[in-house]
């Protein structure tokens, strides 16, 4: 990845997005001519296509986009075309503005955090997808909201990530990051871009509860840069920048699967560790409903699942899966997992923003 250094504290407006293979469509503004209302007639043509809004890392070279597009196609006789937005809260974003009169069939990419905004803008129509009892465990669906307006295809704890290298003391707590010597050491992402800057704001919540804001005015010092997306954080702490970095307990498994490298550590902290549950839906009005379903049921089939593990760095859903080595080797699971409170979360948003922008 290019190297970016960016001052201390900077967030970003928007994201320059990369350019992917034809049928990945670069960039979450780019203008539809589809008929999209039930009222109007669809094209034959667009019954034959399934266009999905999602993220960067999702369709993005590394990601399983390419796979899942193949295999999709494979499967069902339909071309899948994914729409890159940048981070799923912009795919949200552009979801709620084209809400009636949608251009895509399925949004990618909304987690347990994000759930309670999504249900909220009445964007989405519930659809359980074929075998999802079966294959999916009850507890991931309740993250979700249980209704099946959204289906997990992934999930993983958040977690600070530690270059072991840096001679640094290994901190223990979220509490233990405020400390002096952690000063300017550490990548957050911004929670109004980035779903992991919102999970990390989560995990405080659950954590400090009243005493959140108080808690973020501590770690403050120690934050060297909020990133716009978790693509330019992860980057910037490989390229050495910082020691800590926000991500997942199963981001460091890259790093062993290709490279054997033991350098990145994910820290497990006994007060325990919210998770992440990444979910898609079908979005009401569909242009293609139809097309749409079939997605929905491939995305938790082994053929799409086995695809995740060594593109999205996340647990699959689908518990038929077997997993990687490098998974038992350096994803640990914590032995605590918080309840998330999506809506505590949003309502304190500002206020953290007020106080690490001041």
């Amino acid at each position: 990845m290019k190297k970016r250094v960016l001052n201390p504290i900077i967030f970003s407006a928007g994201l320059i997005l990369p350019l992917f293979s034809l049928t990945i469509l670069a960039g979450c503004n780019k203008k539809e001519t589809h008929a999209t209302n039930a009222s109007k007639q669809v094209p034959e043509e667009r019954l034959e296509e399934v266009v999905a809004y999602t993220y960067d890392s999702f369709a993005g070279e590394w990601g399983p986009g390419e796979e899942l597009i193949q295999k999709f196609q494979e499967t069902t006789g339909k071309k899948l075309t994914l729409i890159d937005c940048g981070e799923g809260i912009q795919a949200l974003n552009r979801a709620v503005l084209e809400k009636s009169d949608p251009k895509a069939d399925v949004i990618i990419g909304i987690d347990n955090n994000l759930a309670p905004k999504a249900r909220e803008q009445d964007i989405l129509e519930a659809y359980k997808p074929k075998n999802a009892d079966k294959l999916i465990d009850k507890r991931l669906v309740k993250e979700l909201g249980g209704d099946w307006i959204l289906t997990p295809y992934d999930y993983s704890h958040f977690a600070m990530i530690f270059d072991t290298e840096s001679k640094l003391e290994q901190p223990t707590s979220l509490e233990s990051l405020t400390k002096d010597i952690y000063k300017k050491k550490i990548i957050l992402m911004d929670p109004r871009t980035s779903t992991p800057g919102l999970g990390f704001l989560s995990w405080t919540v659950s954590v400090y509860n009243d005493k959140t804001l108080e808690y973020w005015k501590a770690l403050k010092p120690s934050i060297l840069t909020m990133t716009a997306s978790w693509s330019e954080g992860w980057g910037m702490f490989q390229d050495g920048e910082a020691p800590l970095v926000v991500s997942y307990t199963t981001s460091p498994a890259y790093n062993v699967e290709y490279d054997k490298n033991y350098r990145y550590k994910a820290l497990v902290f006994e007060q325990g560790h919210v998770e992440q549950v990444e979910g898609y839906g079908l979005l009401k009005n569909a242009p293609n409903k139809e097309g749409a379903k079939l997605f929905m049921d491939f995305m938790i089939s082994a053929e799409a699942q086995n695809a995740l593990p060594l593109t999205q760095w996340m647990y699959p859903v689908n518990n038929e899966i077997s997993l990687p080595q490098s998974y038992i080797e350096a994803a640990p699971l914590p032995g605590k997992t918080l309840e998330s409170d999506g809506e505590k979360t949003e309502k304190i948003l500002d206020s953290v923003i007020e106080i690490i922008t001041k």
